[in-house]
């Protein structure tokens, strides 16, 4: 592994012999980390949403396949 700093970013390589898989699981948590550094969303905030989400898809599905009331 060759870890390397360029203006402001950090280049990381691998040998191409890795665990492609492993490595695309340990950069998508970095993207993830990355993305909400800044979020001011709460936890509750975000369970809510999820909830009504939830909700909104079971509705949907129940109406597609005819079990509206």
């Amino acid at each position: 592994m060759i870890v390397e700093r360029e203006n402001n970013e950090i280049l990381v390589r691998f040998s191409a012999s890795k665990n492609a898989s492993r490595i695309q699981s340990i950069l998508d948590y970095l993207r993830y980390e990355e993305l909400t550094s800044e979020s001011k969303a709460k936890e509750k905030d975000i369970v809510e949403l999820v909830k009504e989400s939830k909700s909104n898809r079971w509705e949907n599905i129940r109406k597609s396949i005819g079990f509206d009331d």
